[in-house]
């Protein structure tokens, strides 16, 4: 049985409220020009884009004339599931708002109209800025992940918030020990994939942006459980400690966030519900509300998870999820 741990306060996490500085333009625009220059001396995979205007909305960046932003606008680069809850969200909240969508493709451009949210291509300079910026796009689609995040930085007008969404696994803890907004993050150079993360949290911490650490993200057919399901038999340990937040309630609380207009600070999405790989698997089976059966988890090493607590969060955000557990969100599915 592996040893439960307590995790060692981590002086650089922050989640005291902060009041914006009274030079805080000054100090976003000098960000921006130091940020515009890196970004110059970066060397890019991606070519540049021409954008396409799909729509009388839809703005076309490096075609059209700058359009004036407005205080309550909303660009979010990466507008897939959680995007896409968050703008939903953000228009019933705001109505006189504008919500623009960055994609890499435009595969998906007509459904993004049809939604309220203007979408545009990825672009490689910023002409545009906007009061609000959620950046949510994986680092799977590029090669440079922290690059991509800076010029996603040069759009953000520093009025209103920015907020990059990352995930829990930087936290330092694989004993299925307890877990908070303070526990210390695994070191530079020890997981590239942590690297990428860590990296571009950097980024948005050095102006002022925030970030929004979440744990595993599901809805009734998609996460953890359904990729269980479809697989049946899996060769992990049933005892790996799993945490969870609904596509839904991590939505809330990005737009909460946003709308506070914190600075500088890291913020941790969960629903304060761990449970075992095993007792998630128990809970779909036992329910009957699933098309299928999981069968068993085989593995019986590898490293085990983490218990996280957000209290802090919710303290200093003001938020509390609609679907406090796992099991409250079975038993809610009709």
């Amino acid at each position: 049985m592996a040893t439960t741990s307590t995790c060692v306060p981590n002086t650089n996490a922050i989640l005291k409220p902060q009041k914006l500085p009274v030079n805080f333009s000054n100090h976003l625009r000098s960000s921006h020009s130091n940020l515009a220059s890196r970004v110059k001396m970066t060397s890019f995979s991606m070519s540049k884009v021409t954008h396409l205007k799909v729509s009388q909305d839809a703005i076309s960046l490096t075609s059209s004339p700058p359009r004036v932003m407005v205080e309550h606008d909303l660009l979010i680069v990466g507008p897939g599931v959680l995007g896409r809850l968050v703008a939903q969200k953000w228009r019933q909240e705001i109505p006189d708002c504008r919500v623009y969508g960055q994609t890499v493709t435009t595969d998906h451009h007509n459904e993004l109209i049809q939604m309220g949210i203007n979408p545009s291509l990825k672009w490689t300079e910023a002409t545009h800025q906007f009061s609000n910026v959620l950046y949510c796009a994986p680092p799977s689609r590029t090669a440079d992940y922290a690059g991509n995040v800076r010029l996603a930085v040069l759009s953000w007008n520093g009025e209103g918030s920015f907020l990059f969404t990352s995930s829990s696994a930087p936290y330092d803890c694989n004993d299925n020990g307890p877990c908070d907004e303070d526990c210390p993050v695994v070191p530079i150079g020890r997981s590239p994939r942590i690297d990428v993360l860590l990296k571009a949290e950097n980024v948005v911490l050095e102006v002022g942006g925030c970030v929004l650490r979440l744990a595993g993200l599901y809805e009734a057919d998609r996460g953890a459980h359904n990729y269980f399901l479809e697989k049946g038999i899996v060769d992990s340990r049933p005892d790996h400690i799993l945490n969870l937040i609904h596509y839904e309630d991590a939505a809330s609380l990005a737009v909460t966030i946003l709308k506070k207009k914190f600075r500088g600070q890291i913020f941790l999405g969960c629903d304060n519900h761990p449970l075992s790989r095993q007792e998630m698997m128990d809970l779909v089976n036992k329910s009957g509300k699933f098309s299928k059966k999981f069968d068993k988890f085989i593995g019986t090493d590898g490293p085990l998870g983490k218990r996280l607590n957000n209290t802090k969060t919710r303290q200093v955000v003001g938020w509390e999820p609609k679907y406090p557990s796992f099991a409250r969100f079975v038993e809610s599915i009709s």
